[in-house]
Protein backbone atom coordinates (compact mmCIF):
# COMPACT_ATOMS: atom_id res chain seq x y z
CA UNK A 1 0.00 0.00 0.00
CA UNK A 2 1.22 3.70 -0.78
CA UNK A 3 -0.51 6.68 0.39
CA UNK A 4 0.35 9.84 -1.42
CA UNK A 5 -1.27 12.88 1.42
CA UNK A 6 -1.05 16.62 0.73
CA UNK A 7 -1.69 19.64 3.42
CA UNK A 8 -1.18 23.13 3.10
CA UNK A 9 -4.03 24.52 1.50
CA UNK A 10 -6.39 27.34 2.46
CA UNK A 11 -7.88 30.08 1.69
CA UNK A 12 -5.53 33.72 1.24
CA UNK A 13 -6.05 37.02 -0.49
CA UNK A 14 -4.75 37.80 -3.88
CA UNK A 15 -1.02 38.50 -4.08
CA UNK A 16 -0.27 36.47 -0.63
CA UNK A 17 1.50 33.18 0.03
CA UNK A 18 0.91 29.42 0.13
CA UNK A 19 3.09 26.19 0.98
CA UNK A 20 1.52 23.14 -0.13
CA UNK A 21 3.63 19.72 1.39
CA UNK A 22 2.90 16.09 0.01
CA UNK A 23 4.62 12.90 1.58
CA UNK A 24 4.53 9.48 -0.20
CA UNK A 25 4.74 7.05 2.66
CA UNK A 26 3.85 3.08 3.12
CA UNK A 27 5.62 0.53 0.88
CA UNK A 28 7.95 3.48 -0.72
CA UNK A 29 11.58 2.42 -1.33
CA UNK A 30 12.02 5.91 -2.68
CA UNK A 31 10.46 8.33 -5.22
CA UNK A 32 11.58 9.37 -9.39
CA UNK A 33 9.22 11.85 -9.64
CA UNK A 34 6.90 14.05 -7.54
CA UNK A 35 4.31 16.68 -9.22
CA UNK A 36 1.62 18.93 -8.72
CA UNK A 37 -1.45 19.43 -10.78
CA UNK A 38 -4.77 21.53 -10.52
CA UNK A 39 -7.76 20.76 -11.41
CA UNK A 40 -11.01 23.31 -11.43
CA UNK A 41 -15.01 22.27 -11.33
CA UNK A 42 -15.53 20.88 -14.64
CA UNK A 43 -12.27 21.38 -16.40
CA UNK A 44 -9.17 19.16 -17.20
CA UNK A 45 -6.44 18.63 -14.37
CA UNK A 46 -3.85 20.32 -15.56
CA UNK A 47 0.03 20.27 -14.58
CA UNK A 48 1.41 23.43 -12.40
CA UNK A 49 5.29 21.90 -11.64
CA UNK A 50 6.87 18.75 -11.85
CA UNK A 51 10.05 17.73 -9.96
CA UNK A 52 11.99 15.18 -11.30
CA UNK A 53 14.80 12.81 -10.18
CA UNK A 54 18.43 14.46 -11.14
CA UNK A 55 16.59 17.76 -9.66
CA UNK A 56 15.20 18.98 -12.86
CA UNK A 57 12.27 20.86 -12.57
CA UNK A 58 9.63 22.49 -14.98
CA UNK A 59 6.56 24.96 -14.77
CA UNK A 60 3.38 26.21 -16.21
CA UNK A 61 3.83 29.13 -18.18
CA UNK A 62 1.07 30.48 -16.15
CA UNK A 63 3.28 30.03 -12.75
CA UNK A 64 6.51 30.62 -13.44
CA UNK A 65 8.57 32.94 -11.53
CA UNK A 66 5.43 32.47 -8.83
CA UNK A 67 5.76 29.16 -7.32
CA UNK A 68 8.81 27.63 -6.67
CA UNK A 69 8.65 23.32 -6.64
CA UNK A 70 10.63 21.66 -3.71
CA UNK A 71 11.88 17.81 -2.38
CA UNK A 72 12.50 16.55 0.17
CA UNK A 73 13.98 13.39 -0.82
CA UNK A 74 14.90 12.13 2.34
CA UNK A 75 11.34 12.22 3.39
CA UNK A 76 9.76 11.09 0.14
CA UNK A 77 8.57 14.65 0.04
CA UNK A 78 7.28 17.91 -2.37
CA UNK A 79 6.34 21.34 -1.42
CA UNK A 80 4.82 23.73 -3.24
CA UNK A 81 5.71 27.19 -2.74
CA UNK A 82 2.94 29.80 -3.93
CA UNK A 83 3.54 33.25 -3.93
CA UNK A 84 1.85 36.48 -5.84
CA UNK A 85 -1.03 34.68 -5.55
CA UNK A 86 -4.16 35.42 -8.09
CA UNK A 87 -7.90 34.72 -8.18
CA UNK A 88 -7.07 32.15 -10.99
CA UNK A 89 -5.26 30.09 -8.89
CA UNK A 90 -8.14 29.35 -7.18
CA UNK A 91 -8.52 25.03 -7.67
CA UNK A 92 -7.89 21.44 -5.79
CA UNK A 93 -4.32 21.12 -6.22
CA UNK A 94 -3.06 17.55 -6.69
CA UNK A 95 0.30 15.83 -5.63
CA UNK A 96 0.97 12.78 -7.93
CA UNK A 97 4.47 10.96 -6.63
CA UNK A 98 6.12 8.11 -9.26
CA UNK A 99 7.11 5.38 -6.73
CA UNK A 100 9.46 3.13 -6.27
CA UNK A 101 7.42 0.23 -4.23
CA UNK A 102 8.87 -2.31 -1.62
CA UNK A 103 9.74 -5.23 -2.18
CA UNK A 104 9.58 -5.76 -6.11
CA UNK A 105 11.20 -2.23 -6.75
CA UNK A 106 8.16 -1.56 -9.82
CA UNK A 107 7.06 1.89 -10.72
CA UNK A 108 3.64 2.74 -9.59
CA UNK A 109 2.02 6.08 -9.81
CA UNK A 110 -0.01 7.59 -7.09
CA UNK A 111 -2.65 10.79 -6.49
CA UNK A 112 -3.22 12.22 -3.31
CA UNK A 113 -6.46 13.21 -2.81
CA UNK A 114 -6.12 16.89 -3.23
CA UNK A 115 -6.03 20.05 -1.15
CA UNK A 116 -8.24 23.00 -2.15
CA UNK A 117 -6.61 26.40 -2.36
CA UNK A 118 -8.94 29.66 -2.82
CA UNK A 119 -7.71 32.69 -3.54
CA UNK A 120 -10.40 35.74 -2.76
CA UNK A 121 -10.34 39.03 -1.13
Amino acid sequence: QVQVVESGGGLVQPGGSLRLSCTASGNVVGVNSMGWYRQGPGKQRDVVAVSASGGRTAYADSVKDRFTISRDNANNTVYLQMNSLKLEDTDVYYCYALVITRPDNRNLGVWGQGTLVTVSS
